[in-house]
């Protein structure tokens, strides 16, 4: 029962940072019919900012609290601006053209982005600074860490918010009335491409939350560590539903979950303390804070996509079905 509640935990965690970068995926996705592969470039830019801003105000003085919220400030507008130049440069253009050239296109944009972090930051895995103190609590024979509690915690803050945004805003009625018929909506006085690039900017904001969580609770940073994130947080989106909000809730906590629970039970429990690995998925700090520990084995992925092509074999619409609006 320990080792059940212990994974139940890691993929409660697991499953919100995947849940945080699906949303930006169904958001575009269920708006303008669009799978923008480089969203997880977005989240690794996030992370890569907050690390060069942290690690430069290690030496100040400054609180934790206050080089994370600098890290923040900094990220936030800075992936917001890259969500938007995406948009306006790469996919606007293409808005009309055939369904392949924006998905040809949103997979270069993600190579372009990953060889400029490349330049930028090198090709080295970067360690996080420590800032953080982290405190472990048992519950029935478990470990919970603050920094665990802190994550799921920001996370459905996170998408509470967003759901408030689409659901009970202005902004949310015209993103909605953009996704159900883009022309009708320009009609009625909607700034359509307006509504879309604020779809990207709000997405790449998110994912900057999720980059410097991601940063934070693995310790680790790489110039391609978003293209696995964004694959599973991907495959959230389309076993929750794609383009429905709720469904990439959803399918990111049981993505998460089940990973973690068939790492747990059917892979080999392997620690790796004092071992660096560039595994972002199922790492997590020691007990004394200074080394790594990987739980589950090499085969961790699998389970997630098993399960993804069992729920797609007999519900292709996703668990929760996509909410994609038939064009008249």
């Amino acid at each position: 029962m320990d080792t059940f509640l212990q994974q139940i935990i890691n993929g409660l965690t697991l499953g919100s940072l995947y849940a945080i970068v699906a949303l930006g995926y169904t958001m575009v996705y269920g708006i303008i019919q669009l799978i923008n592969f480089a969203h997880g470039e977005v989240v690794m830019f996030g992370a890569m900012i907050t690390l060069s801003v942290i690690s430069a105000a290690a030496g100040s003085g400054l609180p934790p609290a206050a080089m994370i919220l600098m890290g923040v400030a900094v990220a936030i507008p800075a992936c917001m601006a890259l969500g938007y130049l995406l948009e306006r440069a790469a996919y606007r253009p293409l808005r009309k053209a055939p369904r392949l050239a924006p998905l040809i296109t949103a997979i270069g944009m993600s190579i372009v982005l990953q060889q400029i972090a490349l330049m930028i930051w090198s090709r080295n895995i970067l360690s996080f600074p420590q800032i953080l103190p982290v405190t472990l609590y048992e519950v029935a024979g478990a470990s919970v860490s603050s920094l665990q509690i802190i994550i799921i915690g920001l996370c459905l803050v996170m998408m509470t918010g967003l759901a408030w945004i689409v659901y009970g805003s202005r902004l949310g009625t015209a993103m909605r009335a953009t996704a159900e018929n883009p022309e009708i909506a320009r009609l009625m006085g909607v700034d359509v491409d307006r509504v879309i690039a604020m779809t990207f900017i709000i997405g790449a904001g998110l994912a900057a939350v999720a980059g410097l969580m991601v940063g934070i609770y693995y310790g680790l940073a790489h110039y391609t560590m978003g293209a696995t994130l964004g694959l599973k947080a991907f495959s959230a989106a389309v076993l929750g539903g794609i383009g429905n909000i709720p469904g990439a809730m959803v399918g990111g906590i049981l993505l998460g979950l089940v990973e973690a629970l068939g790492a747990g039970y059917i892979g080999e429990l392997t620690d790796l303390c004092g071992y660096s690995t560039l595994n972002f998925l199922f790492q997590s700090r020691c007990a004394d804070g200074g080394n790594l520990v990987l739980f589950g084995s090499n085969y961790q992925d699998v389970f997630a996509f098993v399960v993804l092509i069992l729920v797609l074999v007999f519900r292709p619409s996703g668990l929760l079905g996509e909410r994609v609006a038939d064009r008249a």
